[in-house]
């Protein structure tokens, strides 16, 4: 019995120092894990200044004028109007490359209930040497008034490994413009952010 009383014991210790020693790990990844002094105006300044401004920059990668052909009305959805423009074609140029954009692509568009365009093109770009590149072109255009238009997008090309593979490691932002009743196409202006 005694023995019994023994083991029992040296158990109820056991799991009471294995509980402290929970506890005490709890604490110290709520440590780890806490909450940041708070940050005072002056801190906040110093770690500001501490780390250089890293400006922005734009240089073009390329101007496209993109051929496409009457938009589709394809009915009001839950997030807005939809429609689809078709891409039948057009050329491309920049001071890296150039070609032409394959037919056979597509702007899907959401006309949000505020106004706001939401467009997502997808479509091939066929450079002079014969690389394709795949492109995924998102714009967002707010025009609340004819003369005031604000159209920015971003892109995402993908070309395969060779000479023309840079275009996948850097972010490219864009503008929009229509060239009607010149030509039933737009104007796209890419540049990477430098």
């Amino acid at each position: 019995m005694t023995n019994t009383i023994q083991r029992r014991a040296m158990l109820g210790a056991g799991l009471a120092a294995a509980a402290g020693l929970a506890t005490a790990g709890s604490a110290a990844a709520a440590d780890s894990k806490g909450t940041q002094p708070t940050l005072t105006d002056k801190k906040f300044g110093d770690l500001l200044a501490s780390i250089p401004m890293d400006q922005v920059g734009t240089e073009l990668a390329f101007e496209a004028v993109v051929d496409i052909a009457p938009s589709e009305d394809l009915g009001a959805g839950p997030l807005g109007g939809r429609r689809i423009v078709p891409i039948t074609g057009g050329r491309f140029r920049g001071p890296r490359i150039s070609g032409t954009i394959e037919a056979g692509g597509a702007d899907r568009q959401l006309i949000r209930g505020d106004g706001i365009r939401m467009l997502e093109a997808t479509y091939e770009l066929r450079a002079d040497d014969g690389t394709v590149l795949n492109v995924v072109h998102n714009v967002l255009i707010d025009q609340p008034a004819p003369d005031n238009r604000y159209a920015r997008s971003f892109l995402t090309v993908t070309a395969p490994t060779g000479p023309h593979d840079w275009l996948n490691r850097r972010i490219l932002v864009g503008t929009l413009n229509s060239l009607k009743p010149a030509r039933d196409a737009v104007l796209v202006r890419v540049f990477v952010l430098t």
